[in-house]
């Protein structure tokens, strides 16, 4: 994907968010940065296939910030291709707590604690083992 494009679509995915993207480089390495008040920072590494980079990379500087990146490197890591706004949801719900927002879960993971508080267990199980005859 041309690094314009990522750039178009980093600067339209902060207009969701508090983050701002504040730097675009293209030199050496396709790098994203992106900034939110209080001192939040990450960046994003965008994969250039021209010379055989296929996976994004996001890290930060911080060392505030980094355990928090966990959630999107296991997202980035895992099997399939990641597009960028993927990878960048993925980085506002890591740092929901850091943004003073509430801690979001997977809809998913929700709606399956629902079901298994709902199911009660059954009071007339068999029991296992040996029959008394």
């Amino acid at each position: 994907m041309d690094f314009k494009q990522l750039v178009d679509i980093g600067e339209k995915w902060c207009s969701g968010n508090p983050f701002d993207l504040i730097a675009a480089e293209e030199s050496d390495e396709r790098r994203l940065d992106f900034y939110a008040e209080p001192g939040l920072s990450f960046y994003v590494l965008c994969p250039d296939l021209s010379n055989g980079a296929d996976n994004f990379h996001v890290w930060s500087e911080s060392e505030d910030c980094l355990p928090f990146l966990q959630l999107a490197q296991d997202y980035i890591s895992s099997c399939g291709k990641k597009t960028l706004l993927e990878i960048l949801d993925k980085v506002f719900k890591s740092y929901r707590p850091l943004l003073g927002l509430p801690d979001v879960d997977d809809d998913a993971f929700e709606d399956y604690q629902a079901d298994m508080e709902e199911e009660e267990p059954e009071a007339d199980h068999q029991q296992m083992g040996v029959s008394q005859q």
